[in-house]
């Protein structure tokens, strides 16, 4: 993660400091568990609340000698408790530490994630009621089909950012847990309660079983619902950079006052934006596949997974939670074009009303494979002549004689593409 891409309020999530601080936080109520079981003596826990402390600095220099960073914590926060350090990390493994702090920073940051989401549905709401009826024109395979409105598109993509809400909230929480139970998951010298006892104090489920390590696959299906919703937001960008292409330009990203497009062209006026969020959308999704990976580890335990985390932990969370509020920003002051979009509707000269005249044709009596030949013979004419397609139908012979010239009239009023405009509306926002 750089700070170009980053959040303050992101990052502060994985900076040292906070992580040292939970470290901290897990042994001291560990500590409060085993007093209240009698296993150490009442007032350790104490002692930590009133002398506990460490220096990053010096926890780096101890580690450089040690190789090991949580003796190396352990060791720097003792030279602060004193002689009733003894009893920290009673019959806790280091994994009963990283990883309760680990799970305990991925909610923190689905958390977080989770309140971008809410800004860029609360702006995709707005563009879609805003734009609800704005009349544009469909493509399939990037050409003309048939129309839409603009606002159906803001519709879609909250309708897939509810989904993505949804989704990151059950994988937040089934990676939330604590595990405190040992060298190999056992509880061999560590009571359940005291794992039950952090857990509560953490706001984080006791791991149903482990090993030496909470099981991988809640990571993995964490990072995996992160690729999912940075693919959701590459595809509103690449639909984004295509509305804004000179040749389109139905919507644009703002341009603001003082800013350049380009070094050497004046004129340029780029979606830098929405492609800095498709490039971004490929570094969260890089981190998909290592995490799956580390779901098979041997036997009870091996560290082929800690060096993954340390990195997808914080670069994916840091971000996919800049990707969002970039989007957020994005959608909220987008540019719309309704000239344009009505101008590039009109462009291929009413072709997009083209399957109502096949269906009608059927329904009137001609045979589907004839009436396709019929439709599609006065389609190409439009497309090498540039001429007006209902002009061709209306004296088109095979045509006149299923259909009056009232009702090809009818087949070419745009509301039969938007007459469901509402219903589908309140299929999305009224759920």
């Amino acid at each position: 993660m750089i700070p170009r891409y980053s959040r303050q309020e992101m990052t502060s999530i994985w900076s040292p400091k906070n992580k040292f601080q939970t470290w901290l936080e897990i042994e001291k109520y560990a500590c409060e568990a085993q007093e209240k079981l009698g296993v150490i003596p009442k007032g350790v826990a104490k002692q930590i609340d009133k002398k506990g402390k460490f220096e990053i600095n010096k926890i780096d220099r101890i580690e450089k000698k040690v190789k090991h960073d949580v003796i190396a914590f352990l060791t720097n926060l003792a030279e602060h408790v004193g002689p009733k350090a003894r009893f920290i990390h009673q019959g806790m493994t280091s994994s009963d530490v990283l990883d309760t702090c680990f799970n305990y920073q991925l909610k923190e940051a689905g958390n977080l994630l989770d309140q971008g989401l809410n800004r860029l549905l609360k702006a995709l709401k707005k563009r879609a009621l805003a734009s609800k009826d704005m009349i544009c024109i469909g493509r399939s395979h990037g050409i003309h089909a048939e129309p839409t409105t603009m606002g159906l598109k803001f519709a879609y993509a909250y309708a897939e950012f509810k989904r993505a809400k949804d989704r990151l909230k059950i994988a937040t929480q089934e990676v939330s847990t604590c595990k405190i139970s040992g060298a190999v998951g056992t509880f061999a010298n560590i009571s359940p309660k005291v794992e039950e006892y952090v857990a509560k104090k953490m706001k984080l489920k006791v791991e149903t079983i482990s090993t030496q390590i909470s099981p991988r696959d809640r990571h993995a299906m964490f990072f995996s619902t992160l690729g999912v919703v940075a693919s959701s937001l590459e595809r509103l960008s690449i639909e984004i950079r295509h509305l804004q292409r000179t040749e389109v330009r139905e919507a644009e990203e703002m341009f603001t006052s003082g800013q350049k497009g380009s070094s050497a062209m004046p004129h340029k006026r780029n979606p830098i934006l929405t492609e800095n969020i498709t490039g971004l959308a490929r570094l969260v999704r890089s981190a998909v596949i290592p995490a799956q990976e580390n779901v098979a580890l041997w036997h009870e335990r091996d560290i082929s997974h800690s060096s993954v985390e340390r990195m997808i932990g914080p670069d994916s969370t840091v971000t996919l939670d800049f990707a969002i509020h970039r989007m957020s920003g994005v959608i909220e002051n987008l540019v719309l074009y309704p000239n344009n979009m009505k101008k590039n509707l009109n462009q291929l000269r009413g072709l997009h009303y083209s399957q109502g005249v096949l269906l009608a044709l059927t329904q009137a009596g001609m045979s589907r494979e004839k009436a396709y030949e019929t439709v599609q013979k006065s389609a190409m004419e439009v497309w090498k002549n540039n001429k007006d397609f209902k002009s061709l139908l209306i004296n088109n012979s095979d045509v006149k004689k299923y259909l009056s010239n009232e009702s090809i009239e009818k087949l070419f009023d745009i509301s039969n593409h938007t007459k469901n405009v509402k219903y589908i509306f309140d299929r999305v926002f009224k759920k």
